[in-house]
């Protein structure tokens, strides 16, 4: 076989960024568009020794879990990548893609992990869940500004104003920053030539509140505010209206200097704490309020998060006496659910900001059992289990809590877990396979697993979360 050859292949998985899986003469080919099920003509793209790349020509026999997708774009854009599957058979990939996992990189036992998997939580209606949505803004062929996403793997502006995994809000937003740029000549940002105002929009809403978020990422000062603010202030729920100054010729969305031009700095919202052994899951009576800037980190599926948060304070157990740490903490929000059930909560993030809005988070929520540290997890648990200098409750805690991003956590402070020997470790993951590995440090080092649940934060795309409960053998 070469390049541009055409071959029939059977897709019959999906793989970590949303291609079609198949085999064809002994190869394994990777096919973009590709759903398990389908009977496709494809043609080969890249050819390695073993595996290759093609595209997707011809469905020749659809999938019987092939859907019309909701958005005209879905396949051109790098938003959703399986938004053609039914959902129904999403969420059967994502636990298997779970079960997998922890098979082969944790080396569980199929059975094992069958026997403590629960079923993976998804949503009832899997649309218009993002409270956060961070838009890129471009130039079309006409010279008009566009909003929209870069599609998979470039930065190539697919103009879309109306996402449906967003807020509904999102579209009359948009169109206000569209039609105020045309009507002041303001121009978008080129990241080739470094000039051009208008680089992204950044849009938050509180689902519980209502509460409405805008900032404008700018490559320098902004012309006429005062008629953008005119446009957006009369948005029902809107709030806060910012500015966040990005100068750099880099591909990190938000610099460091922030202006709010009108309303409040931030926003809130509420989160529930849901009962996660009942049909329907019913929100328990104990909610928190949380406030929301620019640059926090929140959760973007609140739906979701209740649950996820929910099954994290269900597996820790508490009862009044623990002591919890609570690593990669963000802005607070498990560790002042873990607060409220708990003796004393100890947090730990790396974000300085985060850590701000964590204790502006306990204050506004009266928990005073909740203490928050600046800094790396690998570096703060190690200086405060080694230095031997603090209480008992914070050397020998009774629950860890560990929420890290996708690579996991360090050795070193999987090292310092296993020393500090808490009753219990809570793993919040958004990726199995580093979570797969860790388990097996964890597991090795004098754990079991207990329970093992997914939970589709992020429907009509690969990625899901996990949530395991350990507890010392």
């Amino acid at each position: 076989m070469k390049k541009n050859d055409e071959f029939e292949i059977e897709i019959t998985d999906i793989g970590n960024d949303g291609e079609g899986i198949g085999k064809h003469e002994g190869m394994t080919f990777f096919v973009k568009g590709g759903l398990p099920g389908d009977r496709i003509l494809a043609g080969a793209t890249k050819l390695k020794k073993t595996y290759g790349y093609a595209r997707l020509v011809k469905v020749l026999t659809p999938s019987p879990f092939r859907v019309a997708p909701l958005c005209p774009i879905s396949e051109k854009c790098g938003g959703c990548q399986i938004q053609s599957l039914s959902y129904k058979k999403q969420l059967e990939l994502k636990e298997r893609k779970i079960a997998e996992n922890l098979t082969r990189i944790g080396g569980f036992s199929p059975e094992f992990v069958k026997e403590h998997m629960d079923t993976i939580v998804g949503m009832e209606i899997p649309f218009h869940y993002r409270n956060k949505a961070q838009y890129p803004i471009g130039t079309d062929k006409n010279g008009q500004p566009i909003a929209g996403f870069y599609a998979g793997r470039t930065h190539s502006i697919i103009p879309n104003t109306n996402c449906f995994l967003g807020a509904e809000e999102n579209e009359i937003i948009l169109k206000a920053v569209l039609s105020y740029m045309e009507e002041n000549n303001i121009p978008a940002y080129d990241e080739i030539t470094g000039k051009g105002l208008i680089r992204h929009v950044l849009i938050r809403k509180g689902f519980t509140t209502g509460e409405i978020m805008v900032c404008l990422v700018i490559n320098g000062r902004l012309p006429a505010k005062e008629k953008l603010v005119d446009r957006l202030m009369k948005i029902p729920g809107m709030k806060s209206i910012s500015v966040n100054i990005n100068t750099e010729n880099t591909n990190v969305i938000m610099g460091s200097e922030l202006h709010t031009i009108w309303g409040e700095p931030t926003i809130s919202d509420v989160i529930h704490v849901r009962d996660m052994q009942k049909d329907g899951f019913p929100f328990t009576g104990d909610s928190l309020t949380f406030i929301i800037s620019p640059l926090s980190f929140y959760q973007v599926n609140p739906e979701q998060t209740e649950k996820l948060y929910s099954l994290a304070l269900e597996y820790a157990g508490l009862t009044g006496k623990e002591s919890v740490w609570d690593l990669y903490c963000g802005i607070g929000t498990i560790s002042l659910f873990m607060a409220r059930k708990a003796k004393q909560v100890y947090g730990v993030e790396i974000v300085g900001p985060a850590i701000d809005d964590a204790k502006e988070n306990a204050k506004r929520n009266g928990i005073t059992n909740a203490e928050f540290f600046v800094g790396k997890a690998e570096e703060v648990l190690p200086e405060f289990y080694e230095g031997k200098n603090n209480s008992y409750e914070m050397l020998y805690p009774d629950v860890i809590v560990v929420d890290p991003p996708r690579k996991g956590c360090d050795e070193a402070c999987l090292s310092t877990m296993l020393k500090m020997q808490p009753d219990r470790i809570v793993y919040v993951s958004c990726d199995s396979a580093t979570l797969a590995r860790d388990l097996k440090i964890l597991c090795e080092g004098g754990y079991r697993i207990k329970k093992i649940r997914g939970v589709d934060q992020f429907s009509h795309t690969v990625h899901v979360e996990t949530v395991v409960c350990l507890v010392r053998k």
